[in-house]
């Protein structure tokens, strides 16, 4: 987003562990990333869950644009990061000088609000399995047509272990180990960069068990 130029005058630099935000707190700005990597943290029952680690240009902190809420979130800044950082006023003045960046922030912002809440749903699940399983629901739903293989109930996904302890809020070794348990079981198959689901629908309905109501 080169074309942001305009807008340095909004441009801040956070270091390496530095808190950009803390949940709960109040806000009233948001952030896109032009340098170095912001790792996303939420409170989950009483545990600190990495929820995502974002990178240039990604945005954060718009739900204080969009809501007007506490942060729903902590973010960290990995390493050297620079930001453009956005509130109500200077946003109006973004929206009304460059309504083509204008309308790419918008389409990130239903993107990241459907991400979150659908992110919030599987790690809510008590049961890792469960999260697990949630993950390839989520996955195929964001891959859709593009999951390729589709051949009745089986589903090819895109994705990696690290990929899935990511998401599921785990750590790889735990990720491994469940992934390894369904494929012992031949629901899945595993490959370097993909997963193979013999039954998409078998997943779902054990998500679906495993979902409080």
């Amino acid at each position: 987003m080169s074309d942001l130029a305009a807008f340095s005058r909004f441009a801040r630099t956070f270091q390496s562990g530095e808190i950009i935000f803390s949940e709960y707190e109040p806000g009233d700005s948001f952030y896109l990333i032009q340098a170095g990597r912001v790792r996303i943290t939420k409170i989950v029952g009483e545990i600190e869950k990495n929820i995502d680690i974002l990178q240039p240009p990604e945005i954060f902190g718009e739900m204080a644009i969009l809501e007007g809420a506490p942060r729903s979130a902590t973010a960290i800044a990995m390493d050297t990061v620079k930001v453009l950082e956005f509130n109500r006023a200077n946003f109006e003045i973004l929206m009304m000088g460059n309504p083509q960046i204008a309308l790419r922030l918008l389409r990130l912002f239903a993107k990241r609000i459907y991400d979150q809440k659908r992110r919030f749903m599987i790690l809510t699940l008590e049961d890792p399995q469960a999260k697990v399983a949630d993950v390839f629901l989520m996955l195929f739903e964001t891959q859709g047509a593009q999951a390729g293989e589709q051949d009745g109930d089986r589903r090819e996904i895109k994705a990696t272990v690290d990929d899935v302890a990511h998401w599921a809020g785990m750590t790889v070794a735990e990720a491994q180990n469940i992934l390894g348990h369904f494929s012992n079981q031949r629901r899945v198959e595993l490959y370097q960069d993909r997963i193979v689901v013999k039954n998409i629908n078998d997943f779902t309905r054990f998500v679906n068990s495993r979902r409080k109501k």
